[in-house]
């Protein structure tokens, strides 16, 4: 452990070796997504999907190793009993640092299976960035303004088909597809300029979830919803695993059947709409109190420590 150098000497090495890591990875990575381009053939495509898979996994184990080598961590999961790598599952969780993604694939690592992101369909065209989020099968969404459909009602649905299309590869092998459903990391100003209800959480945005379950529902076999809580580093905690602060991850899992309640026409039937918004908003406010709880459970356990003379 290196959490015992100073905080001012661990930041630019710990920086640099993760960016390292994300740049060596991206590099092995992006050679795939130009072989996928210039190979129009599935058994290859499934080759490159494996590579791809492979490269994930490398990149989220050096994140691990490099997490852990810097900061002595109390990793505390709960509720991953009853998952398994040969599943498909939505993942929804709140969103609390870009050190989010790093964890979430740590715990994905041996559950469940490699973490998707829905990427906006204009990133395809992002030198490296692109090709290798293609090479590793990450779905793109294309999604049209009101403003659009108005012009051209042809339009409507066409998103969601798209979606459905690139989705079409993950019915021939377990996927995991994450979904931040507030939409943004969770601030103090944040809460405040949406007037959030929540305590630790911003309001969860319907939208992008429903758009996921439209595409693809059918193929879930469960809803997973992750709790990320960092106990001990509230305002960066990011910057305070580069500085080896971290000191405990907390991650709560609850497996959730998809059912009546998620799958529907979000975008055409109001009365689906709506209650799908209460049920994504009661979900909210489980978490809320969840993480409530959590607080006040070490809050009392501090209380009940021995003082020592």
């Amino acid at each position: 452990m290196l959490s015992i150098l100073p905080g001012f000497l661990l930041l630019p090495i710990s920086f640099s070796l993760f960016a390292l890591n994300l740049a060596f990875w991206g590099i092995v990575v992006t050679p795939l997504g130009l072989l996928k381009l210039l190979i129009p053939n599935a058994a290859a495509h499934r080759l490159i999907a494996k590579l791809g898979r492979f490269c994930y996994r490398g990149w989220t184990r050096v994140n691990t190793g490099l997490i852990n080598l810097f900061n002595d961590v109390d990793w505390q999961i709960s509720g991953e009993q009853q998952l398994d790598k040969e599943s498909w599952y939505l993942l929804i969780a709140n969103h609390k640092s870009w050190l989010d993604i790093p964890v979430v694939s740590a715990f994905a690592a041996k559950l469940i299976p490699e973490p998707k992101f829905f990427l906006k369909d204009q990133l395809k065209w992002v030198p490296f960035l692109g090709t290798g989020c293609w090479a590793l099968d990450m779905p793109y969404m294309k999604r049209y303004s009101a403003a659009t459909l108005a012009k051209r009602p042809e339009l409507k649905g066409k998103d969601i088909e798209t979606t459905r299309k690139s989705c079409a590869k993950f019915r021939h092998a377990p996927t995991t597809i994450i979904n931040f459903v507030e939409g943004s990391r969770c601030t103090e100003q944040k809460q405040k300029l949406r007037r959030s209800p929540f305590s630790h959480l911003l309001p969860p945005k319907a939208g992008g979830i429903a758009f996921t379950l439209a595409s693809m529902g059918e193929q879930f076999n469960a809803i997973l919803d992750i709790t990320l809580i960092y106990p001990d580093n509230q305002q960066n905690i990011a910057l305070d695993m580069l500085m080896g602060r971290l000191k405990r991850v907390v991650i709560k899992a609850e497996i959730l059947a998809v059912d009546q309640h998620v799958m529907g026409d979000y975008f055409n039937d109001a009365v689906f709409r709506e209650n799908f918004q209460q049920w994504l908003n009661q979900r909210w406010q489980l978490k809320d109190q969840y993480i409530s709880a959590y607080y006040q459970q070490q809050q009392s356990d501090t209380f009940k420590q021995p003082i020592r003379c």
